[in-house]
């Protein structure tokens, strides 16, 4: 588990690429990379990791789920994610 003050940083950064999005896409558009170098560093998508929804664990991504792996397991061995069973063959 993640401390909070890590999620909250993550928290914070996926609110400013929102934020500055269209922002952006006009400069990089128009080519005005002075004006992108004066946007604030935490507005570029770049700087965002993949972090578990729950947990806020950075390693075993399951990017279609939007969790890591453990708690998937967890979820789907307890019935909680539709759609996903344990395979027997």
């Amino acid at each position: 588990m993640a401390k909070e003050s890590v999620k909250a940083r993550q928290r914070k950064r996926e609110k400013m690429v929102a934020q500055y999005a269209e922002r952006r896409a006009a400069l990089k558009a128009a080519g005005d990379y002075a004006g992108l170098d004066k946007l604030p560093k935490n507005a570029s998508p770049v700087r965002l990791k993949n972090r578990c929804q729950l947990t806020g664990r950075p390693r075993g991504y399951m990017r279609h789920f939007g969790m890591s792996r453990n708690i998937f397991r967890d979820m789907a061995l307890n019935g909680m994610i539709p759609g996903v069973r344990k395979a027997s063959w």
